[in-house]
């Protein structure tokens, strides 16, 4: 069996590292080594962000919904109940983006659950 040279392959595979590598600071974005262990942690982050990224849009539509239910007299989960028994299905994004630009409309929401409670 022939012996295989790496010496295209092992390049582009530095290149492409330090090319992520690029703005880091000190030997993080010049040594290979550095790099690749900075590179390979960076990678790793980024794809727990991702994952954090949906929990914390949920939590900040959460407490916006919260606030603006407080202003019609409810808490957020009996609205949201509310909601539920009176049959609007809406979703979370929707009714915080209701609660800040339109707040009659939110308003009006608030009433209909009110009213499914009772």
């Amino acid at each position: 069996m022939a012996r295989v040279k790496r010496a295209v392959n092992a390049l582009k595979k530095r290149r492409k590292i330090m090319k992520l590598a690029k703005g880091y600071f000190g030997a993080k974005s010049k040594q290979y080594r550095a790099a690749s262990e900075q590179v390979r942690r960076s990678l790793r982050y980024a794809y727990i962000g991702r994952k954090l990224k949906k929990r914390e849009y949920r939590r900040m539509w959460i407490a916006r919904i919260n606030a603006g239910a407080r202003m019609n007299g409810l808490s957020y989960s009996r609205l949201i109940n509310g909601l539920k028994v009176a049959g609007v299905d809406i979703n979370r994004k929707m009714l915080s983006e209701l609660a800040i630009s339109d707040q009659q409309a939110f308003a009006a929401l608030a009433e209909k659950a009110k009213e499914a409670l009772k």
